[in-house]
Parts: structure tokens; sequence; C-alpha cells
């Protein structure tokens, strides 16, 4: 979009060279808005990166209307399957999505109620009505919301309407955790030690986590992605455990069972892609490495995994497939590995629906899972052997989250996005997304940007790929998190492949700081700021000079700008100098061409600094000096001025900080659920003071010191932004 804008400037200033009126100006610039910005939603709607290679035969009749019961990138994705094979497509929407992405890609629209979840999506007499008045002939629905839901899975049986999935026996077979673990047993699958039952409450979770043996992971039955998920190490995290999975097993499944299981420390997390049909066959399309994690939610993945040989990878496969056909499993489907350093394995669970990283098994198996969804749920056998599942080449996936990464590895953020710029013009890279400029993040939903895949002929060329793709990956409006997903794919021990699923934490154990500056980076950084310093002056003295003007404009000729850098709390002297496109940068006695286009209205700008290729974005630049420099994924902070206006800055007064420690504030924008305390009461430092609630994830509040209840300033059912006032001690 920010290409429109450029083009259209350009337009404007054409118009003034050619002494057009303002009248004729506006016309011109409104009819080549209405062409251009129409022709850009097209293009963005209609034009998908997919890095796989299924071919479609349109001989092969499969449905005439499909309705998508999902939102966001999931349902623009299956969405632009269909369009491949020539079906029409039904969006649904909650009101607050009227102008989504996946609403404007389908040929139909039913809004099916407000923002909650359980009054829309989850709303499943509203999509049914939708069904009916579509006529819609089969139901796509994507991951999560009513993905393994069997009820929805019946009502559609009901309505004689097909649902794109698994059969209700083996949605209730394989998600239900109790009865999956029992039918691995019985299917000869590893397994996992613990208690296959229904935990009761938390006193009897307490007496089987101590059966077991801490630590224990405490799930809920009917869960998955990471929600209801809690690890305990003694009897009162067991407690807490309890009580925080069951609240979220319910607001996220409606089933508040959970079952407890051995905790197995430092394991990987690999899953092995199945597919099945009707007719009893079933394959396994290799694995899938997601050990990079964070509270149990995957942040990176790839396929194939560095850790696995082609032993391990088939005993695996045959374990999965296995279990499938102990179920007649007839689709997609994930069977989920914890793995230990010995390469032993242990069934986790399985999803019985499409995962949210398949497009990395699109990539190097070349199949479109979406159409093979479709083709198994219309009854036609595979088309493919065993034999002919492929691992061509390296993809890795990238979860783009509007979160926080500085904020325990990511909590979640809202607002506008007010630019927005995919990096898909780099070759090997494949952008999964359903937003655009202007769309909103709200607390209804999960914060998912995209997923953002590159594909390379092994493991080295989609690493650096996605270095590129992250690097030009313009987000504005909302907090990301690419510092940290560019911080993983770039770390010594990613690379050599030594992961687990603690990686988060044991690499970043006080959390994560951004990227840490190497002395080269630092000049680098700060022989680019000062480029971006004087380019910027030296663009504001190009004005244009009055015809016949009577006053002669005097320029400033600047030869050499000298400069004061503060960085991270440090001030650095610079002087620069400008030759053409180029400029020579003295940093602390370092010497520094800097060479670009200088196009400061670009939302990337290429920078070469002595042979070194750099794509950086210049977030902000202020006339107080103060300039943002997003480099190497992580924004920097500039505060840059010349040496007099720095000598002169010295006798202002600085804002005094704001003492925090009496007052708890909301970390991210959510619902409070819960409050634990009231005027008067005496609080310990770590005691629980709230819960919010956000993105369908419950966060505990606690005490920052001890001390006395001043005033609380929000009750249950309450939604908070980031930074409200929750409580306030004496």
């Amino acid at each position: 979009m920010a290409g429109l804008w450029v083009s259209l400037g350009s337009l404007v200033a054409a118009g003034r060279r050619a002494r057009r009126s303002p009248q004729q100006l506006m016309q011109s610039a409104a009819l080549w808005t209405l062409k251009n910005v129409s022709h850009h939603s097209r293009q963005h709607l209609m034009v998908t990166r997919s890095l796989c290679s299924a071919g479609y035969d349109s001989n092969e009749k499969t449905f005439d209307k499909i309705l998508v019961a999902n939102r966001g990138e999931i349902a623009c994705r299956v969405i632009k399957t269909c369009k491949k094979m020539g079906i029409k497509t039904v969006a649904i929407h909650s009101d607050v999505d009227t102008s989504s992405v996946h609403v404007k890609m389908a040929d139909e629209a039913v809004c099916v109620g407000p923002a909650p979840t359980s009054k829309s999506y989850l709303n499943m007499e509203a999509i049914l009505e939708a069904i009916r008045k579509t006529k819609a002939q089969a139901v796509h629905p994507g991951y999560g919301f009513l993905s393994e839901n069997k009820e929805f899975a019946k009502c559609l049986a009901a309505e004689n309407v097909i649902f794109i999935g698994p059969d209700t026996h083996a949605i209730q077979a394989m998600g239900d955790k109790i009865e999956s673990k029992l039918l691995a047993k019985k299917a000869k699958v590893n397994t996992i030690p613990g208690f296959d039952g229904v935990v009761k409450d938390a006193d009897e979770a307490v007496r089987i986590a101590r059966e077991i043996g801490y630590p224990v992971m405490i799930k809920a039955s009917a869960g998955g992605g990471g929600k209801g998920m809690r690890i305990a190490w003694d009897d009162e995290e067991t407690r807490d455990g309890f009580r925080f999975s069951s609240q979220e097993a319910a607001s996220s499944f409606g089933d508040d069972r959970l079952l407890i299981e051995k905790f197995i420390d430092n394991p990987r997390h690999i899953e092995i892609q199945v597919l099945g049909d009707k007719h009893g066959n079933a394959l396994w399309l290799n694995e899938r490495e997601c050990s990079i994690q964070r509270r149990n939610q995957k942040v990176v993945e790839e396929a194939p995994s560095i850790f696995l040989d082609s032993e391990t990878r088939r005993a695996m496969g045959e374990q999965a497939v296995a279990l499938a056909k102990a179920v007649k499993y007839s689709s997609a489907g994930t069977v989920e590995f914890l793995v230990d350093s010995k390469k032993n394995f242990y069934f986790l669970e399985m999803n019985t629906r499409l995962q949210v990283e398949h497009p990395v098994t699109e990539c190097i198996t070349g199949l479109d899972l979406v159409q093979e969804m479709i083709r198994v749920a219309k009854g036609y056998p595979l088309r493919h052997k065993q034999a002919d599942i492929p691992i061509n080449g390296w993809a890795v996936e990238c979860r783009v989250y509007a979160e926080d990464p500085y904020k325990s590895f990511g909590l979640p953020s809202i607002g506008r996005l007010s630019q927005y710029q995919e990096p898909i013009h780099l070759p090997g890279v494949r952008v999964d997304s359903g937003i655009q400029p202007g769309s909103d993040i709200s607390i209804y939903y999960d914060p998912m940007i995209s997923k953002l895949i590159t594909y390379g002929s092994d493991r080295t060329e989609a690493l650096k790929r996605m270095e590129d793709a992250l690097d030009n990956y313009v987000i504005r409006g909302v907090i990301h998190n690419i510092a940290l997903l560019r911080e993983v794919i770039i770390n010594s021990r990613f690379i050599k492949g030594d992961i687990n699923t603690k990686f988060l934490s044991d690499v970043y154990p006080d959390g994560f700081k951004g990227h840490k500056l190497t002395e080269s980076e630092r000049n680098q950084l700060l022989a680019i700021a000062s480029s971006l310093f004087v380019a910027s002056q030296l663009r504001a003295q190009h004005f244009q000079e009055p015809e016949n003007s009577r006053v002669p404009i005097v320029k400033p000729q600047v030869a050499n700008w000298e400069l004061s850098i503060k960085l991270n709390d440090e001030v650095h002297t610079a002087v620069a100098s400008n030759n053409g496109k180029t400029f020579s940068v003295e940093v602390d006695g370092s010497k520094l061409n800097v060479t670009s286009t200088w196009n400061l209205a670009s939302p990337l700008l290429s920078v070469n600094v002595d042979g070194t290729q750099r794509t950086i974005q210049c977030l902000s630049r202020e006339a107080g000096g103060n300039m943002s420099i997003q480099f190497l994924g992580t924004v920097y902070k500039v505060h840059i001025l010349t040496k007099l206006a720095a000598e002169l800055n010295k006798f202002m007064l600085e804002k005094v900080a704001e003492d925090t420690s009496s007052t708890l504030r909301s970390p991210m924008p959510g619902l409070v659920v819960a409050i634990s305390v009231k005027p008067g009461d005496m609080v310990s430092e770590g005691q629980e003071i709230c819960v919010i609630e956000a993105m369908k994830m419950q966060n505990s509040m606690t005490a920052g010191k001890t001390g006395k209840v001043k005033s609380v300033h929000c009750k249950a059912g309450d939604t908070v932004g980031e930074g409200d006032l929750l409580v306030e001690l004496q």
C-alpha cells in the first residue's frame, strides 16, 4: 500500500509542474486512487505465494459450495484452495470482522453474531442457520473454534452437510486426551506415564501428582494449542495449575476436565502429519520440529527435523499411521510426540484438524493439504502411496504475533495496522495472513498477524531467507515479535539444532532483551543513524525557489556534520560528510562508508555499510532528535543532535520517572476474571492480586511488594487496556 501513496504523490507533483489547477489535481488524484486502490485490493486478496506444487484435476467433481467456519489467516488459506478447485465459498464473521480479508475473499458472507467467540464463531445454531441460508454442501472448520467439536460434526450430519474432517468417532476418540491415550496404548504407540482418568478436584490432583512424581503436566482433556496446560513442580503449583487449567479449558473448549501425566524435562516436540481416507488408506507425510515454544504454544516450526534420522522418522511415522488406522481416521491430522535426547519418543496427543504449521509440510512434500481434505471428504481415495512422499528441501515457519516479546516472551498487543507490507517480493517466501492495512488486532481473538514461511534447498538457505524476510516485513501500529523470531533463527544453538521446549527460557533466563550489538554492529547502527539524520536535514533544504523572487535564498553549505548520538544511555560522537548517495561517517574513531538511495518516504531502506548489506526500517524521526530504527530485527531508540544542540540540551530539565512500586498496572489488554483483594487487605510480595484473561489465556497478576491495599480500580468482568491501573498499595 505504501507504493500507492508514493505513486499518488508523484502524480500530484507532475500536475504541479504542469501548472494544473487544484480542482484538476483533485479530480485526477481521485480517478487514480479509485482505479489503483481497487486494483491493489484485488491483488492483495487474490494473489498467494503458495510454495506447494500440488495440481488439481478439473474433471474431479467435489463440492459446489463450502462454508468456512473460521476467520483470519486460516479462513483465507482454505478459500484460496477452494478458488483453485473452482468451489464457491461462504465466510462467516462476527460484527467486528465485517471488513476482514476473509469476508472480502469469499463469494458470500454471513454475520453470525457479536465479537465474543461464544456468541459468533462458537455459535453453532447461528452457523447452522448460515449453512441453511447459503445452501452450502460442506463445511471446513479450519483449526481452533469448532474444528474438533464432535457435536458440531453431528449437527452437520443431521443437516446432510459434509464436515471436512474426520468422522465423529475419531474426533471423540482423539479429541479426548484420556481416551486417546488408552487407544494409543492399545495400538502399541509409545505413551507417557500418567493417570488415565479425569481429575476431580485440586486435592485429588495433588495426590495423583505425588504418585506419579514431580514434575507433572496438568492439561485439559479436550484442549489444544497450549491452552489449559500447566507444569507443576510441587503441591502448591499443582493446586494453582488445576484452578487455572480448568478455568482456561472451560473458557476455550467448554469442557473443564483435566488429566495429569509425567512431565518429561527438556524434550523436543516433534509431530507427524498423517493423511487418511474413507477406504482404509493412511500415510505419514514426514515430521515437523515444533520445539521452540512459549507458554506451551509454538513460535517457530520447521520441516524436516534436524534431529531425526531415517530410522526414527519411519518408526514415528508408522506408529502415527497405526493410531490413525485404529480410529479409522479419514482426513488430515497430526500426531504429536515428545522426543528425549536419546530419540525415545512418546505419544502426546492427536489433533484431528488441519494444524497451524501445515505449510512447512506442504513445502517439502508438494501436497496441498486443504485440497486433500476436500477430496477425502467427498469420498475419493488418496492419490499417493507412502513411497511417493518426498522430503524436498527445507521449510521454516515463524508465527508473527501482535505481542510484546519483552514481556514473558510475548504478552498480547492490540491496535490498528497503520502500515502493513509482506515480504513476498523475496524468493522462497510464503505468507499466510488474513489482514491488510487498517485491520484491527483486538482482545477478542488470537493475536496472530501471519505465518511467515521460507523454503530453501537446505536448512541454511531456508534460515537465511527467513532472516531476510523478517528484515523486510513492515508492520506498524501494533507491537510485534519479529525481534524475538529473528534472534531465535540466528542463535548458534538453534543453528546447530541444539533445541528443546525450554529453549527460550534457557537462552534468555532473564527474559528477552533484544539483539545484543557487537562493537561492529553498534558502529554500523550509529553510522546509519548519522546518515539518516544528515539526509533528512539536506532534504529539508531542498525546496522549490519561487520564480522571480527578489530575495535570493541562501542555502547553508556544511562540509562536515559534527554529531552527538545517545544509544542505550551511552553518548557517542560522529562526524559525517556527504558525497552523492554515500556518506562517510567517523564514529568513535572508526570510519565507515554508508550508501543507499536515501528514500526517506519508503518504509524499507536497503543500506550498504562498507560492503555489508543491511535492510533497516526508520520507524520514526522527531524534530527533537529522537529516532527509532529497526536494525537486525530489534528497534533501537537513538537520540541524535548536532554538537551545538547537544551542548545546549544539557541545560534542559529531565522528567523524573514515576515511582511504580506501589501500583499494579495491567501489562496487556484483557478481561478481568477475578479480583483477590479489597481495600484494607494486607498483601505479601508475590501474592496474587487479580487474574486477567487475554486472548483466551489467563494470567495471574501479583503484588510487587508487601503492603496494605489502598484502592482497587477494577472489578471482575471489566475490560482493561495495557497500562491501566488495577490496584494501589499504601
